[in-house]
């Protein structure tokens, strides 16, 4: 690398150039935000001083980004962190990279807890980053939780989370499977599972099949083996009156609603995203006499 310097507005059209070509859909978008991390300026500051030089040390780093990105290497995974309804997440090789969508899920949450008791206990199951109990706790002053993981780096990243969100005094994250040596009850049980089938993964958009964990991915043969886990598992420690939800995939509805009726629970209700597509569905126990 030479000594030369380069100014800002050249660096970012050969930047977009590169990701264009690498078939990025938001080269110039992208190209802004891995920019303002390389350099540390905000928006205001680039659209301001176009011509400003950046020394060749920068514009190494930030050729390293973009090569990254071109390779569809997520910009969150560049970062190496992610905003969730407006928190900021750490996130890494163990965890999956969260995605709008499962803002659902924390939407199906809270919309339950508004008619529980404030002091409630809620579960998360394969936390991955924490970002959903985590929004959740930050929107319920009174809860506490604990998420658990199979996966000692996720867990490391879901604790990092919650000391930086202020949470940690409300919060425990668990290295176990499943629900292995949790004790109950929880008013508010939540996960967001493994239900890709594991023939489907290859064919994954790249961001996806090589960037998120395949084992958050992969749930099985038809998708559904951690719903035919969980629907087990969680029985022992649900609250009398708890719900249950849960995110699904695609087409997933009518097998995972037969997965727990037949273990004991009765659906509740769906959620849709923000494409209309079902992707929560919450499930309860309706009192039975004993007449």
């Amino acid at each position: 690398m030479t000594s030369e310097t380069y100014d800002l507005k050249t660096v970012l059209r050969r930047a977009v150039s590169t990701l264009k070509k690498a078939g990025i859909e938001d080269a110039a978008a992208d190209s802004r935000i891995l920019a303002a991390e390389n350099f540390g300026l905000r928006r205001e500051d680039m659209l301001r001083s176009p011509d400003m030089l950046l020394d060749c040390v920068s514009v190494s780093a930030f050729g390293r980004s973009i090569a990254r990105r071109a390779a569809h290497e997520p910009v969150s995974r560049i970062l190496g962190r992610r905003e969730f309804r407006s928190l900021d997440f750490e996130i890494g090789p163990a965890t999956l990279d969260p995605r709008p969508d499962s803002e659902t899920i924390v939407d199906a949450v809270l919309d339950i807890a508004a008619d529980m008791k404030p002091d409630l206990r809620v579960l998360d199951i394969g936390t991955g980053s924490g970002c959903l109990l985590l929004s959740i706790l930050h929107e319920l002053p009174a809860a506490h939780g604990v998420g658990t993981d199979i996966d000692a780096g996720a867990i490391a990243c879901a604790g990092c989370n919650a000391h930086a969100l202020g949470l940690a005094g409300r919060v425990e994250f668990r290295r176990t499977n499943w629900v292995d040596g949790v004790d109950g009850p929880f008013e508010i049980i939540l996960s967001n599972p493994p239900y890709i089938r594991t023939g489907d993964i290859p064919g994954l958009a790249s961001e996806v099949a090589k960037y998120d964990p395949t084992v958050a991915l992969d749930g099985g043969w038809d998708g559904l083996d951690a719903y035919r886990a969980l629907s087990t598992c969680i029985s022992p420690i649900v609250a009398p009156a708890g719900a249950v939800v849960l995110e699904i995939g695609a087409g997933q509805e009518a097998d995972v609603e037969t997965i727990f009726t037949s273990t004991g629970f009765d659906l509740a209700g769906k959620r849709a995203d923000l494409a209309g597509r079902n992707r929560a569905m919450i499930f309860g126990r309706t009192p039975r006499s004993n007449g």
